[in-house]
């Protein structure tokens, strides 16, 4: 294991090249995670079946000295199983509290859309407040908690829509595509080669970066500087989302902060101590998409959130 760097940017660019040992052409998605990680948050991870996004995931957390869960849902998952529950001891007569997965750093949760709204919401207190609370006792998670789910595509069948709460409580909102031709070539020559996405440590994954990394690069990122007017353009993009035609909800001002701290990831990550427009722009989509509801007669035409984030990104003055 790797002893905390000095340079925390050094450690994330090490993390980085890590993940891309198995990970190949996602690196817009693996991106929006290290931003994720950056600003404390969690990450919605969408795509069709076969992009890796769960390798994206369990390479992370080989890569990263955290404790880390995961949790496979399914429609017959209770809330109980991700929280954990009282159990009767019969030697002491009393009941006594069994943590459940969600009791660790990163916390993998696979095919998130494909258990009931129920138990969904079983993860709403842990992702918001950093702690649950069973028969009315509260009882804090670890620091750090990070939540980073994986999706199907709603239409895909078997799979239940996350209610608005739950979508809100998640930073980003990252999409996996299909690769294109090139990279899908690179993907089947690794496996050529021998790759086996099950033994990531035969792929040479190793453990480059600690919680105190992460903990210095959130500091680091927190002191990152914002003028006047980057701050006005985050405003009015989330305030033209709310008066799209398209939209019958637009990003709130929770979407607008998670902006701002999403910009100011990128900005670090990219070299800088400032914000400019261009960062902003960048985490636009992924920190907006999720968070604006669309007109039934809009999605009727076809239209999507990333098509309303595209023409208001078109339409707002970017500051000089």
């Amino acid at each position: 294991m790797s002893a905390t760097t000095s340079d925390p940017r050094e450690a994330l660019t090490r993390l980085r090249a890590e993940v891309a040992k198995a990970v190949i052409g996602q690196d817009a998605a693996v991106t929006g995670v290290l931003v994720g990680l950056l600003c404390r948050g969690h990450v919605l991870v969408e795509g069709v079946p076969g992009v890796a996004k769960t390798l994206l995931v369990r390479t992370l957390a080989a890569a990263l000295q955290l404790r880390t869960t995961r949790i496979q849902f399914t429609a017959d998952l209770m809330p109980g199983d991700v929280t954990g529950s009282l159990i009767y001891d019969a030697s002491t007569s009393r009941f006594e509290f069994r943590e459940g997965p969600v009791f660790t750093n990163l916390l993998l949760a696979d095919e998130i859309n494909r258990t009931p709204p129920k138990t969904q919401s079983a993860l709403l207190e842990a992702m918001e407040e950093r702690q649950v609370s069973v028969e009315g006792e509260p009882r804090p998670l670890p620091d750090p908690f990070c939540v980073i789910a994986t999706q199907n595509p709603v239409e895909y069948e078997g799979t239940y829509p996350l209610p608005e709460a739950q979508l809100d409580r998640f930073l980003l909102k990252v999409t996996m595509p299909l690769p294109d031709r090139e990279t899908e070539v690179r993907v089947l020559a690794a496996h050529a080669a021998g790759f086996d996405p099950r033994d990531l440590a035969a792929a040479g994954v190793q453990p480059v970066a600690s919680a105190a990394d992460l903990a210095a690069a959130a500091a680091a990122v927190r002191q990152v500087h914002v003028e006047r007017a980057v701050l006005e353009y985050v405003v009015e993009l989330a305030r033209a989302t709310r008066q799209a035609p398209a939209t019958a909800l637009g990003a709130s001002p929770r979407g607008a902060t998670a902006l701002l701290g999403t910009a100011r990831a990128w900005a670090w990550l990219s070299g800088r101590e400032f914000v400019t427009p261009d960062d902003v722009q960048a985490l636009a989509r992924p920190t907006f998409r999720h968070r604006i509801e669309l007109r039934p007669e809009a999605e009727l035409e076809g239209m999507t959130a990333d098509a309303v984030l595209d023409s208001v990104l078109a339409s707002v003055p970017v500051p000089r």
